[in-house]
Protein backbone atom coordinates (compact mmCIF):
# COMPACT_ATOMS: atom_id res chain seq x y z
CA UNK A 1 0.00 0.00 0.00
CA UNK A 2 2.47 2.28 0.61
CA UNK A 3 4.52 1.57 -2.37
CA UNK A 4 1.31 2.31 -4.26
CA UNK A 5 1.05 5.72 -2.17
CA UNK A 6 4.81 6.72 -3.30
CA UNK A 7 3.85 5.72 -6.79
CA UNK A 8 0.94 7.81 -7.02
CA UNK A 9 2.70 11.15 -5.41
CA UNK A 10 5.80 10.76 -7.53
CA UNK A 11 2.72 10.98 -10.73
CA UNK A 12 1.20 13.36 -9.35
CA UNK A 13 3.92 15.67 -8.06
CA UNK A 14 3.02 18.74 -10.81
CA UNK A 15 -0.04 18.27 -8.83
CA UNK A 16 1.61 18.08 -5.59
CA UNK A 17 -0.49 15.37 -4.19
CA UNK A 18 -1.89 16.51 -0.93
CA UNK A 19 -1.67 19.12 1.65
CA UNK A 20 -2.41 19.54 4.88
CA UNK A 21 -1.08 22.61 6.90
CA UNK A 22 -0.84 22.87 11.18
CA UNK A 23 -1.40 25.87 13.20
CA UNK A 24 -0.46 26.07 16.48
CA UNK A 25 -2.70 28.47 18.35
CA UNK A 26 -2.95 30.05 21.93
CA UNK A 27 -5.40 32.65 22.91
CA UNK A 28 -5.82 34.22 19.20
CA UNK A 29 -9.27 35.08 19.16
CA UNK A 30 -8.43 38.54 18.34
CA UNK A 31 -6.91 37.49 15.05
CA UNK A 32 -7.86 33.58 14.28
CA UNK A 33 -10.98 34.21 12.28
CA UNK A 34 -8.92 36.69 9.82
CA UNK A 35 -5.40 34.83 9.42
CA UNK A 36 -7.88 31.28 8.65
CA UNK A 37 -9.54 33.55 5.97
CA UNK A 38 -6.20 34.56 4.32
CA UNK A 39 -4.80 31.18 4.57
CA UNK A 40 -7.58 29.73 3.10
CA UNK A 41 -7.39 32.34 0.12
CA UNK A 42 -3.90 31.50 -0.61
CA UNK A 43 -4.80 27.45 -0.72
CA UNK A 44 -7.37 27.61 -2.55
CA UNK A 45 -5.52 29.86 -5.41
CA UNK A 46 -3.12 26.94 -5.30
CA UNK A 47 -5.77 24.29 -6.82
CA UNK A 48 -4.72 21.48 -4.31
CA UNK A 49 -6.25 19.38 -2.02
CA UNK A 50 -5.42 21.24 1.15
CA UNK A 51 -6.70 21.18 5.17
CA UNK A 52 -5.57 23.44 7.72
CA UNK A 53 -5.66 22.07 10.85
CA UNK A 54 -5.55 24.39 14.00
CA UNK A 55 -4.42 22.64 17.53
CA UNK A 56 -5.80 24.83 20.50
CA UNK A 57 -2.88 24.81 23.08
CA UNK A 58 -5.31 25.24 25.94
CA UNK A 59 -6.70 29.20 25.21
CA UNK A 60 -8.81 30.68 28.04
CA UNK A 61 -10.36 33.16 25.41
CA UNK A 62 -12.63 32.56 22.33
CA UNK A 63 -10.51 30.83 20.31
CA UNK A 64 -12.04 27.52 20.73
CA UNK A 65 -15.48 29.00 20.08
CA UNK A 66 -14.14 30.66 16.82
CA UNK A 67 -12.66 27.57 15.61
CA UNK A 68 -15.96 25.24 16.05
CA UNK A 69 -17.42 28.26 14.06
CA UNK A 70 -14.69 27.60 11.49
CA UNK A 71 -14.99 24.21 11.06
CA UNK A 72 -18.62 23.80 10.81
CA UNK A 73 -19.17 26.08 8.06
CA UNK A 74 -16.12 24.59 5.55
CA UNK A 75 -14.85 21.17 5.57
CA UNK A 76 -10.97 22.25 4.67
CA UNK A 77 -10.57 23.20 8.49
CA UNK A 78 -10.48 20.90 11.21
CA UNK A 79 -9.75 21.73 15.01
CA UNK A 80 -8.22 19.66 17.65
CA UNK A 81 -8.27 21.30 21.63
CA UNK A 82 -5.84 20.22 24.04
CA UNK A 83 -7.09 19.65 27.34
CA UNK A 84 -4.15 22.54 28.61
CA UNK A 85 -1.65 24.17 27.82
CA UNK A 86 1.28 22.01 26.88
CA UNK A 87 3.39 24.47 24.92
CA UNK A 88 4.25 25.24 21.00
CA UNK A 89 6.35 22.28 20.69
CA UNK A 90 3.41 20.03 21.94
CA UNK A 91 0.91 21.49 19.77
CA UNK A 92 2.77 21.32 16.74
CA UNK A 93 3.94 17.76 17.42
CA UNK A 94 -0.26 16.79 17.94
CA UNK A 95 -1.08 18.46 14.37
CA UNK A 96 1.65 16.57 12.61
CA UNK A 97 0.59 13.01 14.33
CA UNK A 98 -3.07 13.95 13.21
CA UNK A 99 -1.77 15.17 9.93
CA UNK A 100 -2.74 12.68 6.58
CA UNK A 101 -1.31 14.36 3.95
CA UNK A 102 1.34 13.84 1.51
CA UNK A 103 3.34 16.87 2.24
CA UNK A 104 2.96 19.32 5.51
CA UNK A 105 3.37 22.41 6.69
CA UNK A 106 3.56 24.39 10.20
CA UNK A 107 3.54 27.62 10.31
CA UNK A 108 2.15 29.90 13.52
CA UNK A 109 -1.61 31.21 13.59
CA UNK A 110 -0.51 35.49 14.64
CA UNK A 111 0.05 36.12 10.87
CA UNK A 112 3.85 36.60 11.18
CA UNK A 113 4.22 33.80 9.22
CA UNK A 114 2.91 35.02 5.88
CA UNK A 115 0.88 32.59 3.66
CA UNK A 116 1.57 34.00 0.65
CA UNK A 117 4.79 32.24 1.22
CA UNK A 118 3.31 29.11 0.74
CA UNK A 119 3.14 28.90 -3.57
CA UNK A 120 7.22 29.81 -2.97
CA UNK A 121 7.81 26.64 -0.60
CA UNK A 122 5.26 24.35 -2.84
CA UNK A 123 7.55 25.66 -6.02
CA UNK A 124 10.71 24.95 -4.38
CA UNK A 125 10.09 21.67 -3.15
CA UNK A 126 8.64 20.32 -6.42
CA UNK A 127 12.87 20.72 -7.84
CA UNK A 128 12.89 17.41 -5.33
CA UNK A 129 13.67 18.78 -1.74
CA UNK A 130 12.04 16.55 1.36
CA UNK A 131 12.01 19.41 3.58
CA UNK A 132 11.91 23.52 2.47
CA UNK A 133 12.70 25.46 5.24
CA UNK A 134 11.59 29.04 5.89
CA UNK A 135 14.50 31.67 7.41
CA UNK A 136 13.58 34.68 9.40
CA UNK A 137 15.40 38.31 7.82
CA UNK A 138 14.99 41.64 8.94
CA UNK A 139 11.86 43.20 9.70
CA UNK A 140 10.55 41.13 12.54
CA UNK A 141 8.31 43.53 14.94
CA UNK A 142 9.92 42.08 18.02
CA UNK A 143 12.09 44.43 20.49
CA UNK A 144 16.20 44.54 20.43
CA UNK A 145 16.56 42.08 23.42
CA UNK A 146 14.09 39.49 21.84
CA UNK A 147 16.32 40.01 18.45
CA UNK A 148 19.82 39.91 20.68
CA UNK A 149 18.92 36.64 22.67
CA UNK A 150 17.58 35.12 19.94
CA UNK A 151 20.93 36.02 17.76
CA UNK A 152 22.58 35.05 20.79
CA UNK A 153 20.80 31.83 21.72
CA UNK A 154 21.55 30.60 18.04
CA UNK A 155 25.24 31.59 18.09
CA UNK A 156 25.96 29.62 21.40
CA UNK A 157 23.97 26.19 20.26
CA UNK A 158 25.85 26.34 16.83
CA UNK A 159 29.27 26.27 18.66
CA UNK A 160 28.01 23.52 21.44
CA UNK A 161 25.96 20.99 19.13
CA UNK A 162 27.32 18.91 16.09
CA UNK A 163 23.90 19.76 14.62
CA UNK A 164 23.29 22.28 12.55
CA UNK A 165 20.73 24.89 13.88
CA UNK A 166 20.28 27.84 11.56
CA UNK A 167 19.53 31.43 12.92
CA UNK A 168 16.62 32.54 12.12
CA UNK A 169 15.09 29.22 11.59
CA UNK A 170 11.88 28.13 13.46
CA UNK A 171 8.86 26.04 12.63
CA UNK A 172 7.55 27.52 9.43
CA UNK A 173 8.60 24.92 7.39
CA UNK A 174 7.15 22.08 4.81
CA UNK A 175 8.10 19.05 4.91
CA UNK A 176 6.96 15.58 2.84
CA UNK A 177 5.28 12.78 4.26
CA UNK A 178 8.86 10.97 4.80
CA UNK A 179 10.04 13.73 6.99
CA UNK A 180 6.97 14.19 9.14
CA UNK A 181 6.47 10.09 9.99
CA UNK A 182 10.38 9.89 11.01
CA UNK A 183 9.79 13.08 13.22
CA UNK A 184 6.41 11.97 15.00
CA UNK A 185 8.73 8.62 15.58
CA UNK A 186 11.39 10.36 17.47
CA UNK A 187 9.62 9.79 21.30
CA UNK A 188 11.73 13.20 23.22
CA UNK A 189 9.25 14.44 25.59
CA UNK A 190 10.93 17.38 25.40
CA UNK A 191 10.74 18.63 22.61
CA UNK A 192 12.88 21.17 20.30
CA UNK A 193 11.45 21.33 16.33
CA UNK A 194 13.94 22.68 14.67
CA UNK A 195 16.76 20.91 16.41
CA UNK A 196 14.83 17.48 16.00
CA UNK A 197 14.25 18.16 12.54
CA UNK A 198 17.71 19.04 11.18
CA UNK A 199 19.14 16.16 13.10
CA UNK A 200 17.13 14.10 10.64
CA UNK A 201 19.12 14.93 7.90
CA UNK A 202 16.66 14.72 4.84
CA UNK A 203 17.52 17.15 1.42
CA UNK A 204 16.45 20.34 2.43
CA UNK A 205 16.12 23.70 1.20
CA UNK A 206 15.72 27.09 2.63
CA UNK A 207 14.15 30.09 1.32
CA UNK A 208 13.91 33.79 2.86
CA UNK A 209 11.18 35.50 4.31
CA UNK A 210 10.30 38.81 6.14
CA UNK A 211 8.23 38.40 9.01
CA UNK A 212 4.61 39.64 8.92
CA UNK A 213 3.34 42.40 11.65
CA UNK A 214 0.93 40.56 14.00
CA UNK A 215 -2.88 40.32 12.68
CA UNK A 216 -3.96 40.56 16.77
CA UNK A 217 -2.99 40.23 20.35
CA UNK A 218 0.30 39.92 21.60
CA UNK A 219 3.34 37.69 21.10
CA UNK A 220 2.64 34.70 23.77
CA UNK A 221 6.30 33.48 23.99
CA UNK A 222 7.35 35.12 27.08
CA UNK A 223 10.67 34.95 28.19
CA UNK A 224 10.15 32.15 30.47
CA UNK A 225 9.19 30.17 27.82
CA UNK A 226 12.30 31.27 25.78
CA UNK A 227 14.86 30.08 28.29
CA UNK A 228 12.58 26.33 28.94
CA UNK A 229 13.12 26.34 25.45
CA UNK A 230 16.60 26.97 24.92
CA UNK A 231 17.39 24.62 27.67
CA UNK A 232 15.36 22.00 25.90
CA UNK A 233 17.79 22.93 23.00
CA UNK A 234 21.32 22.76 24.75
CA UNK A 235 20.47 19.57 27.21
CA UNK A 236 18.50 17.07 24.11
CA UNK A 237 21.52 18.29 21.57
CA UNK A 238 24.87 19.13 23.43
CA UNK A 239 26.88 17.46 26.17
CA UNK A 240 29.19 20.53 26.81
CA UNK A 241 27.47 21.51 30.11
CA UNK A 242 28.90 17.90 31.44
CA UNK A 243 31.99 18.38 29.61
CA UNK A 244 32.72 21.68 30.88
CA UNK A 245 31.99 20.93 34.20
CA UNK A 246 34.73 18.49 34.18
CA UNK A 247 37.57 20.75 32.65
CA UNK A 248 36.50 22.90 35.39
CA UNK A 249 37.40 20.22 37.99
CA UNK A 250 40.42 19.34 36.16
CA UNK A 251 41.50 23.71 35.98
CA UNK A 252 40.70 24.43 39.46
CA UNK A 253 42.31 20.44 41.20
CA UNK A 254 45.48 22.06 39.37
CA UNK A 255 44.50 26.03 41.46
CA UNK A 256 44.65 24.13 44.41
CA UNK A 257 47.67 22.61 43.90
CA UNK A 258 49.53 25.94 42.68
CA UNK A 259 47.94 27.66 45.73
CA UNK A 260 49.47 24.87 47.96
CA UNK A 261 52.83 25.67 47.18
CA UNK A 262 52.69 29.27 46.80
CA UNK A 263 51.08 28.98 50.47
CA UNK A 264 54.17 26.85 51.05
CA UNK A 265 56.88 28.61 49.91
CA UNK A 266 55.73 32.32 51.09
CA UNK A 267 54.18 31.11 54.39
CA UNK A 268 55.68 34.61 55.56
CA UNK A 269 52.77 36.40 53.37
CA UNK A 270 50.03 35.18 55.45
CA UNK A 271 47.46 37.69 53.72
CA UNK A 272 48.13 36.17 50.32
CA UNK A 273 47.42 32.89 51.13
CA UNK A 274 44.41 33.91 52.59
CA UNK A 275 43.35 35.55 50.00
CA UNK A 276 44.61 33.18 47.45
CA UNK A 277 42.64 30.86 49.65
CA UNK A 278 39.33 32.38 49.69
CA UNK A 279 39.32 33.34 46.02
CA UNK A 280 39.90 29.71 45.43
CA UNK A 281 37.26 28.40 47.58
CA UNK A 282 34.01 30.88 46.08
CA UNK A 283 35.04 29.95 43.06
CA UNK A 284 34.99 26.09 43.50
CA UNK A 285 31.70 25.95 44.77
CA UNK A 286 30.59 28.18 42.54
CA UNK A 287 31.61 25.77 39.88
CA UNK A 288 30.60 22.46 41.65
CA UNK A 289 27.08 24.04 42.03
CA UNK A 290 26.63 24.93 38.49
CA UNK A 291 27.92 21.22 37.97
CA UNK A 292 25.90 19.91 40.16
CA UNK A 293 22.96 21.92 38.76
CA UNK A 294 23.72 20.57 34.78
CA UNK A 295 24.00 17.20 35.94
CA UNK A 296 20.50 17.75 37.86
CA UNK A 297 19.15 19.05 34.72
CA UNK A 298 20.00 15.85 32.51
CA UNK A 299 18.84 13.82 35.12
CA UNK A 300 15.46 15.72 35.46
CA UNK A 301 14.51 15.09 32.21
CA UNK A 302 15.61 11.52 31.67
CA UNK A 303 13.23 11.16 34.88
CA UNK A 304 10.66 12.70 32.87
CA UNK A 305 11.11 11.12 29.69
CA UNK A 306 11.26 7.55 31.48
CA UNK A 307 7.92 8.20 33.13
CA UNK A 308 6.35 8.21 29.25
CA UNK A 309 3.83 10.44 29.87
CA UNK A 310 1.79 11.57 27.00
CA UNK A 311 3.69 14.89 25.35
CA UNK A 312 -0.12 16.58 24.95
CA UNK A 313 -3.65 15.36 26.13
CA UNK A 314 -6.76 15.85 23.36
CA UNK A 315 -9.91 17.55 24.87
CA UNK A 316 -11.92 17.54 22.08
CA UNK A 317 -11.23 17.68 17.91
CA UNK A 318 -13.53 18.39 15.10
CA UNK A 319 -12.58 16.89 11.32
CA UNK A 320 -9.55 15.11 12.86
CA UNK A 321 -8.04 11.83 13.72
CA UNK A 322 -5.06 10.02 14.82
CA UNK A 323 -3.51 7.29 13.40
CA UNK A 324 -3.29 5.64 16.50
CA UNK A 325 -6.79 5.57 17.10
CA UNK A 326 -7.14 3.37 13.52
CA UNK A 327 -4.93 0.61 15.39
CA UNK A 328 -7.10 0.45 18.46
Amino acid sequence: MSEKKELRCEVMMAEFCSLDVVVPVYNEAQCIEAFADRLRTQLTALQIPYRILFVNDGSVDDTQAKLVKLTSGDAHFAAIELSRNFGHQAAITCGLEASTADWVITMDGDGEHPPEKIAEMIAKAKEGYDLILVQRQTGQDASFFKRATSDGFYRFIGQITSTPILPGVGDFRLMNRMVVDALVSMPEYHRFLRGMVSWLGFKSAIIPYVPAKRMGGKSKYSLKKMFRLAADAIYSFSLVPIIAALISGAIFLAAAVVVGIVGLVQGAMAWVWNASLVFLLLFCTGTILLAVGSVGMYSGKAFQQVKWRPIYVVRSRTNASFKKDETK
